[in-house]
């Protein structure tokens, strides 16, 4: 569990000019799934107010209570437990970052948002399917709302985390924007004309699962033969270099480490490079972004990844204009980020 700490600030996008009525869809158990169900107006939050902030991961979970400034009132860290147990330690995260805040600080905390991986329906407050954790169609509903005493929030943790670093982050200011979470898998989000991009069913980019080597390429748990995930992921990387040189490797990091004194890793490093651009190319094709943003734990690696993928796309281009690619502003903070983000605004917009 998380211990008591002293307030921190982090950085927190001026959100002055962003206030007013957003909609987004509330959770009822007896709605219909889908951007047809009747959605109802919440209204962004006032400065003085606080929100709780909660992203769920399948190793940990993740928790902060902040201000509309950025300063993190209370946080912390809990190992994420397999199935609907999950749930539970959800709350129990939550009672202990609310009973670390004083008594006025507790009464200004208005709305909470929680991020879940997975296949997620917000509209219906249904976890429909997560293989990481292991649970399948559970029903949220009021549970939270009613255990916290304020009104919850329940997305898709790479749905809101990609739509901060659009609107908040790195991509701020640009209508056309991917943003790719480069981590133990691979997905991510698609911005165009100024509108986040969702399916029916709520989700966003399963780049990860886009076969980019059929004939030779490692079977994907998801079924298929070559996917992305298959050579360009961080577990990816670490088990094609040990494949490759007999020596285990603890992350990919290690092997962008050795990169420039490494043949071994730096062949690794470019075939990963190569297929994201092969996953990637079709979605270029498709909505022609102005920029692509990588976010997640492989982001770490900094220019040694952003600018040879470019390069890459742009040599493989013919009709459409090569995106710029950047880091994410929020790097592993993301989730957090866009936590607080999603409660105080109340909407995805």
């Amino acid at each position: 569990m998380g211990t008591e700490q002293p307030p921190t600030t982090v950085h927190r996008p001026d959100l002055s000019d962003r206030t007013g009525v957003a909609t987004s869809a509330v959770p009822d158990a007896a709605a219909a799934p889908g951007p047809a169900a009747e959605q109802q107006p919440v209204t962004a939050l006032t400065d003085d107010l606080l929100v709780l902030g909660l992203d769920v991961g399948g190793t940990t979970m993740k928790g902060e209570v902040t201000d509309a400034a950025g300063t993190v009132l209370a946080s912390g860290v809990v190992a994420t437990p397999q199935g609907e147990a999950a749930f539970e330690t959800m709350g129990a995260l939550g009672d202990q970052l609310l009973a670390e805040l004083t008594d006025d600080q507790r009464d200004r905390v208005a709305r909470a948002a929680v991020l879940l991986p997975g296949i997620v329906d917000p509209v219906r407050s249904i976890a429909v399917f997560s293989s990481n954790v292991g649970w399948r169609d559970v029903h949220i509903g009021n549970r939270f709302t009613d255990r916290w005493g304020i009104p919850v929030l329940i997305e898709h943790d790479v749905a809101v985390a990609g739509w901060a670093e659009w609107r908040f982050g790195a991509g701020r200011g640009h209508d056309d924007v991917c943003v790719v979470i480069l981590g133990t898998g691979i997905s991510g989000t698609l911005s165009v004309g100024g509108r986040l991009m969702r399916s029916a069913y709520g989700q966003t980019g399963e780049y990860g699962h886009i076969p980019v080597r059929h004939a030779d390429g490692l079977r994907c748990p998801c079924g298929n033969i070559g996917c992305v995930e298959t050579v360009a992921s961080g577990a990816a990387i670490a088990r094609a270099y040990a494949k490759r040189t007999g020596h285990a490797t603890a992350s990919a990091a290690d092997v962008f480490a050795i990169l420039d004194t490494d043949p071994d890793a730096k062949a690794v490093i470019a075939e990963a490079i190569s297929a994201l651009a092969d996953g990637l190319l079709g979605l270029i094709h498709a909505a022609c972004p102005e920029l692509i943003i990588l976010g997640g734990g492989l982001a770490g690696a900094g220019p040694a990844l952003t600018e040879p993928l470019h390069h890459t796309i742009a040599e493989r281009l013919r009709v459409v204009p090569a995106p710029r690619v950047v880091l994410g502003e929020f790097g592993a903070r993301a989730g957090l980020m866009g936590a607080a983000l999603f409660a105080r605004q109340g909407a995805l917009t």
